[in-house]
C-alpha cells in the first residue's frame, strides 16, 4: 500500500470504536415493523419438504442465533432469504416493502442482504486490503482495476472495516497466507464493504481455535445493531456467549424460541437436539 494508504488503514484502526453509520446498508423501510419477516415458507424437494409452514421475524439491528439438527432446514431457510430457492408458498419481505420472492439473487444483495458461506472464499493473491477493495460497493463500470484513484471516503470505509474485523496489521498480506479464522473475518469485513442491513453467517467459527472463536463472538456482537445478523452454528458454546434470542428449527418449521436458558431447557430441544 502507498504511505497514504498506510495512513488511513492507521486512522481506521485509531478510530475502530467510531464505525458505524458509513458501514450501514441502503435504506430499508423498517418504520413499522421488523427487518425480515417470512411467514408460512414451505419448500418441497422431490417430496421431501425441507421447510415446512415456516414462520420467522428479526427485527432491526437484532442478533438471532439458529440452531437445530442437521435437515432442520437451516441451509434452505437461508437459500430462501437470499433468493437461490424460492418458496413453494408463503411470504418473505425485507423491511415493509421490499418482497424477496420477486428478486433475483444479485438484486436481494443488493438491496442489503449479505450472505457468509461456511467455508470462506476470499481472493488469495490479492491482499487484505485489495480483498476489501474489490468488495467495495461501486460502480465496477467506472473503478473496475485496482489502480482506480481511491476517493478519502473509499479508504476511510476499507480502514474502518479492516479495523473492525482486526486485520489492520495484515492489510498488506496475502489473503491466502491468512489463517481459517482471519480469512473468515476478510470475507466477513468483504460483506460489509457491500454495505448490508441484514447479514447471514453460516457456521462462522466451524474450524477456529478457542481464541479465534472468542474474537469471531465478540465481532458478531459488535456487528449486531448497527447490521441485522443472523448466526446459524452448531457450536452450543460459541451460541450462548453470543445469545440474545435463540430459534430452534426441526423438520422445517420452528420448534422453539426465547432467551437460550429458556431454549436449552426446553425438553423438546432437549430431545430432537442438544441431548444428542
Amino acid at each position: 500500500m502507498s504511505e497514504t494508504m498506510h495512513s488511513a488503514v492507521d486512522t481506521g484502526v485509531a478510530n475502530a470504536a467510531q464505525i458505524g453509520m458509513r458501514l450501514a446498508g441502503p435504506a430499508v423501510d423498517t418504520t413499522h415493523g421488523p427487518i425480515l419477516y417470512l411467514e408460512g415458507i414451505t419448500v418441497s424437494f422431490d417430496g421431501f419438504r425441507a421447510l415446512d409452514d415456516l414462520s420467522l421475524t428479526i427485527e432491526d439491528g437484532e442478533l438471532r442465533c439458529i440452531i437445530g439438527p442437521n435437515g432442520a432446514g437451516k441451509t434452505t431457510m437461508m437459500d430462501v432469504i437470499t433468493g437461490k430457492t424460492r418458496p413453494d408458498a408463503g411470504t418473505a419481505f425485507f423491511g415493509q416493502t421490499i418482497d424477496l420472492s420477486t428478486l433475483t439473487e444479485a438484486e436481494i444483495a443488493h438491496a442489503g442482504i449479505g450472505r457468509k458461506f461456511q467455508k470462506p472464499t476470499v481472493f488469495e493473491q490479492h491482499s487484505v486490503f485489495e480483498n476489501l477493495e474489490l468488495a467495495m460497493k461501486t460502480d465496477k463500470r467506472v473503478r473496475g482495476t485496482l489502480s482506480a484513484r481511491f476517493s478519502s471516503t473509499d479508504l476511510d470505509r476499507i480502514a474502518e472495516t479492516l479495523a473492525l474485523i482486526q486485520l489492520g496489521n495484515s492489510a498488506d498480506r496475502a489473503a491466502g497466507l491468512l489463517s481459517h479464522g482471519q480469512k473468515q473475518w476478510l470475507e466477513i469485513g468483504m460483506l460489509l464493504m457491500q454495505e448490508p442491513r441484514l447479514l447471514l453467517l453460516d457456521e462462522p467459527v466451524a474450524g477456529m481455535t478457542d481464541d479465534e472463536t472468542m474474537r469471531t463472538a465478540e465481532l458478531c456482537q459488535t456487528l449486531a445493531g448497527r447490521h441485522s445478523v443472523i448466526v446459524v452454528e452448531h457450536d452450543m458454546d460459541f451460541i450462548a456467549k453470543i445469545a440474545r434470542k435463540v430459534t430452534v428449527l426441526h423438520e422445517g418449521s420452528v420448534l422453539a424460541e426465547g432467551p437460550m436458558d429458556v431454549v436449552q431447557a426446553d425438553p423438546r430441544v432437549i430431545e430432537v437436539y442438544l441431548g444428542r
